[in-house]
């Protein structure tokens, strides 16, 4: 059997180079960097040396780089630091987001609403991009009182990338914190955060070719937070705990080779995305894609099929030994519609019927073939048993 992986926005698998640059500290230097003896300075300086390679990508000076256990983490002490920070200062205040961010956000901000905080969504478009209008009239309505802006820099479902300089650019106006969720774009947008502007960015190893289980967050100097895990000096106070020197080690170099290689691995898979969406679309009728169709990651493929599940979808292709998604895999053990696809105006039958095929290293436009191949019998075949399939009421249901 084929097997086809076009899941590569859950995660990613390691590469042989990046693997390579790890193993050593696994066994032969394997010391912990706060020892003061010679096996423990050679772990301090490779995770010194990675640290300064990461911080010169991201344009930021090294102690700006925190290294934590994931993405999800970074976020949560991005997020959680600021308001633990208001908390010792005696003040609450008002967080704004929108309601297609990761679960690692929304999910830490409604834990927050019960802290006494304020969460508000700023409206988007049918493709999940923000208003900035809107977000300038909530930050001139809240003036004084807004903590943190939080944006994703690319949608991890629908892959619709924001416009995160203006938003940084209008937080400021405002004297207004701006973090961004930037884990879904490392491996293909510009991570410049003097040219992004952000104050704060996460990014994790698992979608760069890296290791699960690793993460950072870039922090200006100037941002004060507090941490979420004590019990050590690490991570300049940031985060207590023994450092993870290979996954540091890989995550710096897997980082390096994503910049090198960026514009033109995007431009293969955004051709890529581009034919698989439009033989989808000619092939597959009653289908629509999801997200924007131009301000999209290069390897975002998000489709809804009228009329069938999204889960019997994935089972099918699975047999067929093409892996899929109709999600965050973050959620995938939750049967509830795409939280983002409902943000964006999809109906539930619709979001219940998405797929997200992500693109990656090793696909090939053979492989895309095949999958298309095979999904056009499987919808065929989903529909002709489906009881909710009403091919004449399609356009009705987009609508509404």
């Amino acid at each position: 059997m084929k097997q086809i992986y076009l899941d590569y926005s859950a995660t990613t698998p390691t590469r042989k180079e990046v693997l390579a640059e790890a193993l050593p500290y696994f066994n032969e230097k394997f010391g912990n960097p706060s020892s003061f003896h010679s096996t423990g300075l050679v772990a301090k300086k490779a995770m010194s040396e990675a640290r300064a390679k990461i911080a010169e990508i991201l344009h930021a000076a090294p102690e700006e780089v925190i290294f934590t256990g994931s993405g999800t983490e970074s976020i949560n002490l991005a997020l959680k630091g600021i308001a633990f920070c208001a908390m010792l200062e005696g003040k609450k205040g008002v967080f704004i987001t929108q309601k297609t961010e990761h679960h690692a956000v929304f999910e830490t901000l409604e834990w927050l609403e019960k802290l006494g905080f304020e969460v508000i969504n700023a409206k988007i478009d049918e493709f999940g991009v923000i208003d900035l209008a809107d977000l300038r009239a909530l930050l001139e309505e809240n003036k004084g009182n807004v903590l943190l802006v939080s944006i994703m820099y690319a949608n991890n479902e629908i892959g619709t990338i924001q416009p995160i300089r203006e938003i940084a650019d209008i937080c400021h106006e405002y004297e207004v914190i701006m973090h961004t969720d930037a884990c879904q774009g490392a491996e293909y947008l510009n991570l410049n955060t003097e040219d992004l502007g952000v104050d704060m960015m996460t990014l994790n190893g698992s979608k760069v070719y890296a290791f699960k289980g690793t993460g950072l967050l870039f922090k200006k100097n100037n941002v004060k937070i507090e941490p979420l895990i004590h019990g050590g000096a690490h991570e300049g106070g940031m985060r207590a705990g023994t450092e993870n020197v290979a996954g540091i080690v890989a995550f710096a170099k897997a980082l390096e080779i994503a910049e090198k290689e960026k514009k033109k691995e995007s431009a293969r898979l955004s051709k890529l995305r581009d034919y698989m969406i439009k033989k989808i679309q000619k092939e597959i009728p009653n289908t629509l894609l999801n997200g924007d169709a131009k301000k999209r990651l290069p390897n975002n493929v998000n489709i809804s099929f009228e009329g069938v599940e999204g889960e019997s979808i994935l089972l099918r292709l699975n047999e067929k030994g093409i892996r899929v998604s109709t999600g965050s895999a973050c959620s995938s053990q939750s049967l509830d519609p795409s939280h983002v696809l409902l943000g964006i105006g999809r109906p539930h039958g619709l979001a219940h019927g998405s797929i997200r095929f992500s693109l990656g290293h090793d696909t090939t436009k053979k492989q895309i073939d095949y999958t298309i191949k095979e999904l056009k019998g499987i919808i065929k075949f989903l529909r002709e048993i489906s009881p909710v399939w009403e091919k004449n009421d399609w356009k009705r249901k987009i609508k509404k």
